[in-house]
């Protein structure tokens, strides 16, 4: 499965920006060993069911630590028996770019 999740703190923070919350959640992401992606949106992971969603909830209470309360998104693509989707999709989106136009992606 593939999950995309954006968390923040939010309540009491004592930062303008959220950036150091969001930087322990990746953290914890990234240390996981699960294959991950960060964008300025969201952070997505790969995995199966419990290991992503144990992931998730470190780093929601990772951030927690910066507010009194805590803000989590959450878009899941869950699709049994298939690995290596994180790059998958994206590299057919760009094969079915490149045979419908005849141009390398962007």
């Amino acid at each position: 499965m593939l999950v995309a999740f954006s968390v923040a703190p939010s309540g009491g923070t004592t930062h303008d920006s959220v950036h150091d919350a969001v930087a322990a959640a990746v953290t914890i992401v990234r240390e996981s060993g699960l294959p991950n992606h960060t964008d300025s949106m969201f952070t997505t992971i790969e995995g199966d069911w419990d290991e992503v969603f144990a992931v998730i909830k470190h780093a929601t209470e990772a951030v927690g630590a910066f507010g009194s309360r805590v803000s989590l998104v959450l878009k899941a693509d869950i699709r049994p028996g298939h690995t290596g989707e994180l790059t998958g999709k994206v590299e057919r989106l760009d094969a079915a770019i490149r045979d419908s136009t005849g141009d390398a992606p962007a």
